[in-house]
């Protein structure tokens, strides 16, 4: 009762959640937020959880419960009633649009979509969001990006006491190092430590080296085996748009989030002149409809891609039946 009468004071003085901190008081509802989960599912409408979703609305969430706890009748649910939007990771910056209660309606920077000019929206629980000043000023420094499909943040470098499991192309703002950590700044502005051999750092966007089409599919073979997760964006479960989205964008390429718009970007390829990292579009009414899933070629007749509730993220030739009907075209988003 304590936990829940201080959640509903939090949202009326600051319009963010129980993490905002004191300093957020001067932010409006409409802002900027920070995710300060490690990953934050986005819904179409508030308050329209199962109780099967309530680790996944949670401060902290456990995406693990969440996705094994979910049976395949859940899981397709989930596409077919249209329940999910998008996710956002640890740290990404969002702007608030609305609030209901304890929801709140975001637009996810660095996800484009036409629907909405600031990012890809949804509504969220307020409690999974904070803000601090700190971070907020530091979006320009240098920043530690998770290579690893999931790895922890630790309170030190010890690393004997795991924190926060968070995912594959979080980044976060670099503090310092140790000789086999990186310190790294949160959302809510304190301090935390990250394995070296789990991140890179990089000093800006701009410095993260172009990947070549073959380094895009060998990265995507680190999630083989990955169960589907319908609007996943993370190292706990991706969507077919999520994991080609989350393959460029982790090397500085941001492409559209969802498949039908990456579709219409990019540069048109014609079939028989694939390479490795082109993706390749499916659409209803063999080929001729509207775009409804999207891979990414592997080179050899091959693809790999996050298929559906049924499947886990896998490699198999272009022209395996079910998916070579329905092949209606292809885009390059490398130079």
């Amino acid at each position: 009762m304590k936990r829940f009468i201080l959640t509903i004071i939090s949202i009326i003085l600051v319009g963010f959640g129980t993490n905002v901190q004191a300093d957020a008081k001067e932010k409006k509802l409409d802002e900027t937020a920070y995710v300060d989960v490690s990953v934050a599912t986005l819904w179409t409408a508030p308050n329209i959880l199962r109780p099967v979703d309530e680790p996944s609305a949670a401060n902290p969430v456990n995406m693990r419960k969440w996705t094994s706890a979910m049976t395949l009748e859940q899981q397709l649910q989930l596409s077919a009633d249209g329940m999910l939007e998008t996710q956002a990771l640890y740290g990404n910056k969002v702007t608030i649009l609305e609030r209901q209660g304890e929801w709140v309606k975001v637009a996810v920077a660095g996800q484009p979509t036409p629907r909405n000019d600031l990012g890809y929206p949804g509504w969220m629980p307020a409690s999974q969001l904070t803000y601090s000043k700190k971070f907020a000023k530091a979006e320009n420094q240098p920043f530690i990006m998770i290579t690893e499909p999931t790895t922890f943040l630790y309170p030190s470098p010890s690393f004997k006491e795991k924190n926060l499991e968070i995912s594959y192309n979080t980044l976060l703002p670099y503090e310092g190092e140790t000789k086999n950590a990186y310190k790294v700044l949160k959302p809510n502005g304190k301090k935390a430590f990250v394995k070296k051999e789990h991140a890179k750092l990089f000093s800006s966007i701009a410095e993260i080296p172009a990947p070549t089409g073959e380094k895009l599919v060998e990265t995507g073979k680190k999630f083989l085996g990955l169960h589907y997760l319908w609007a996943g964006m993370s190292g706990f479960g991706f969507d077919c748009s999520g994991f080609t989205f989350t393959m460029y964008q982790s090397y500085g390429i941001t492409i559209p989030r969802d498949s039908s718009v990456q579709a219409k970007n990019g540069v048109s390829v014609e079939l028989d002149d694939l390479q490795s990292g082109d993706l390749l579009f499916f659409a209803h009414d063999n080929g001729k409809g509207s775009v409804h899933h999207v891979a990414m070629y592997a080179g050899n007749g091959m693809m790999i891609h996050s298929p559906n509730s049924k499947k886990n993220v896998e490699i198999i030739p272009v022209d395996t039946k079910g998916y070579i009907e329905e092949l209606s075209g292809a885009r390059r988003y490398l130079p």
